[in-house]
């Protein structure tokens, strides 16, 4: 059975979206380098990102038959519910047999089986949580974690009786390379509505991209649409410098070769502009937990690193404007765009490799 990898071995758990997702493959990848003697498995949802993209990777992994819980219907709550209840059990079974040496998550529903399963055993447990705002899961079993890796400070005060590390959010080993300045001509506007798309950025772009790049003959546009919109908009007549894609593979390498990037302000994207020190123009999704979209934003505006555009009624409009103040100035792009080392990921595992006495 694919339980039996997990004797002695570090789990990694954490997705249902991208930036929980790839926090934990960055903490795999610096586990991985450090004691390259352990195995490093993941545990996650078949639902989530991870139900996409691990079995093309070479991770060792187990996908579980869970959902989320929140802004659900009460039957789907119950169903979640009992899901959850069964992951775990196959879980603790598995991992009374086969045990690990320690649980490193990342949030989202897809780390709840294993972090119950791990907590009902006494198998060390650590989490990370990347907003100033902490989610559900976090808050629940913060307490009882050997640690808990911060990615604000604000989040420390949030969680009293929990042992809080402030470490910074973890980036892909790919972030941790130098990257050059924003060059142009031609220049390129990226778009990113998160791993799933985000409707309402979909809708604003595709509304404002032809006049914008009508304006902007020196740009081209790259757009991340999420599967679910790359399907839909088959047969959609584009502009001829508006390229899609569902999901873009080699995001160092795309933002790299951006100019501009235009994006949803997640904990894990904003990381992943400031190592590569890309401008970004912030939409954040209302109605994250605790707000926490927004509070990410303001905190890169403040650090100079780009602009901040609510989403409301006339978003498209709103948005051609703030994109049309920058990209009509290279030299302010450039001033926006200052690369910063990322130490998230060393800092989390010392504080493991502290806890466990290695």
């Amino acid at each position: 059975m694919v339980e039996h990898m997990f004797a002695g071995s570090l789990v990694v758990t954490g997705g249902g979206t991208g930036g929980h997702y790839f926090p934990a493959v960055a903490l795999a990848e610096g586990a991985r380098a450090r004691w390259p003697g352990r195995t490093v498995a993941f545990v996650g949802a078949r639902r989530g990102i991870e139900g996409r993209l691990l079995p093309q990777s070479p991770w060792p992994h187990l996908l579980l038959d869970v959902e989320g819980f929140v802004g659900r219907s009460p039957w789907k709550i119950v169903r979640a519910a009992l899901k959850l209840a069964a992951a775990r059990g196959r879980l603790k079974t598995a991992w009374r047999r086969d045990r690990p040496w320690a649980v490193l998550a990342t949030g989202g529903y897809g780390s709840a089986p294993a972090l119950l399963a791990a907590r009902a055993l006494g198998i060390p447990y650590f989490l990370h949580e990347s907003n100033a705002q902490p989610g559900l899961l976090v808050k629940l079993l913060a307490s009882g974690a050997a640690g808990v890796w911060c990615g604000m400070d604000a989040v420390r005060g949030r969680l009293p009786g929990a042992r809080c590390v402030p470490a910074g959010t973890p980036v892909r080993s790919a972030f941790l390379r130098p990257f050059g300045p924003v060059a142009g001509p031609p220049w390129r506007l990226l778009v990113l509505g998160g791993s799933g798309g985000a409707r309402a950025l979909n809708e604003a772009v595709l509304a404002m991209a032809p006049a914008l790049l009508e304006r902007f003959p020196q740009w081209d546009l790259l757009h991340q649409t999420g599967p679910a919109w790359f399907q839909a908009m088959d047969g959609v007549q584009l502009h001829p410098r508006h390229r899609i894609a569902p999901f873009l593979e080699d995001m160092d390498r795309e933002m790299e070769a951006a100019s501009l990037v235009l994006t949803r302000s997640g904990a894990s994207t904003c990381a992943e502009l400031k190592a590569c020190g890309r401008p970004a123009l912030m939409v954040p999704m209302p109605g994250s937990a605790g707000n926490h979209q927004v509070m990410n934003a303001q905190a890169m505006v403040e650090e100079g690193r780009g602009a901040l555009v609510a989403q409301g009624p006339g978003l498209d409009a709103d948005l051609a404007a703030a994109a049309a103040r920058l990209m009509a100035d290279p030299e302010l792009l450039a001033a926006l765009a200052r690369p910063e080392a990322n130490r998230a990921v060393a800092s989390c595992l010392d504080d493991l490799a502290e806890c466990m006495k290695v």
